[in-house]
């Protein structure tokens, strides 16, 4: 590895929410790529997605990545609920919602007060990374000079919510549920058959025609892939994380403060940063008909769909050479535009 790395705890108390809740003892876990410039103009944030944790976003950062940390200071902050950063799981006290907007607040104090930035080059994220990139830049216009959402949106579809609402029932039917999100143990059952809703939205009806399934994954049928190769991804969260991330998810909306006052509109169109947003053509959750809305009222965006049948995967191609290299010839075309 030929570039620096840091890793740290950023901790600054107690701290209300935009709900007027408190979030006890406040932990916001971080990893730094590259070296900061002495000017501090090459920093680009990149918020980890939904159950992501920093590791599982490495993949995409190197010279011939997407993100390049020969060229840029990247510090990717673990979101509220991931089970690094302050999360239920180590929290008995955690509030019931964490939101878009709370999270990226405490990246912007992370910055100024742990390496003294004051504005950012690029904010980049996938999915609720760029739902957090799109808030980056309703939030801190001044503060932004682009943002790159890929496989996102401004406010979740209602779509959307219904998937999500689905994925809390089942935690919520699980004998271990307590209430609220919290269980007495974790619930196994339920949690395998929460990966297995997530399975048909997350990959696209055309990847299953393709039987994509079963190749490259190797696995031998259906149930295979699903209990052996995706279930896992899941199965080493814990249940009270998933579901207090699937809150802060289906409330995302960067119109949802006193900024805004609930006027989406108002927001996109105050929004100054470049934007590009890249999503993918067959995406059940974010798909390309959402970004195109979302442009009508914003200064200065591209709108640059990933060709793929990877679903919303396609944003996150950590295993397809062909999506990868569309997204970082994309990124980094459109990062060495003056």
């Amino acid at each position: 590895m030929d570039w620096d790395t840091q890793t740290g705890r950023y901790e600054p108390g107690d701290i209300v929410l935009g709900s007027g809740e408190v979030l006890r003892n406040a932990s916001l876990n971080w990893k730094s790529y590259g070296t900061l410039s002495a000017d501090r103009g090459n920093v680009i944030v990149f918020p980890t997605s939904y159950s992501a944790q920093h590791r599982d976003q490495e993949w995409l950062i190197g010279p011939d990545g997407i993100l390049d940390p020969t060229r840029w200071f990247i510090v990717v902050p673990d979101m509220f609920g991931n089970g690094l950063s302050s999360s239920p799981s180590h929290a008995p006290d955690y509030p019931a919602l964490v939101t878009t907007a709370d999270n990226v607040r405490m990246q912007r104090r992370l910055l100024t007060d742990v390496f003294g930035i004051d504005a950012v080059a690029c904010v980049y994220g996938f999915s609720m990374g760029g739902q957090q990139a799109y808030h980056w830049a309703a939030l801190y216009p001044d503060a932004v000079e682009r943002a790159i959402v890929v496989c996102g949106s401004a406010r979740t579809a209602v779509h959307n919510q219904v998937f999500l609402q689905a994925l809390q029932a089942t935690l919520e039917a699980a004998p271990e549920h307590l209430g609220g999100g919290r269980f007495s143990s974790q619930p196994d059952a339920a949690m395998r058959a929460f990966a297995r809703i997530y399975a048909t939205m997350a990959l696209s009806q055309d990847w299953y025609r393709a039987n994509l399934h079963l190749t490259p994954s190797g696995a031998a049928s259906l149930d295979d892939f699903l209990d052996r190769v995706w279930a896992p991804g899941f199965l080493r969260r814990k249940a009270e994380d998933l579901y207090a991330q699937c809150s802060t998810w289906l409330a995302s909306d960067i119109s949802a403060n006193a900024l805004y006052q609930g006027d989406l509109v108002l927001a996109l169109q105050s929004i100054r940063v470049r934007m590009l947003l890249m999503p993918s053509r067959t995406d059940l959750y974010f798909p390309v008909a959402d970004n195109a809305g979302e442009m009508a009222h914003l200064r200065h965006a591209e709108l640059r769909p990933i060709p793929s049948i990877w679903g919303h995967r396609a944003g996150n191609p950590a295993t397809n050479p062909a999506d990868a290299a569309f997204l970082r010839n994309a990124v980094r075309e459109w990062l060495s535009r003056t």
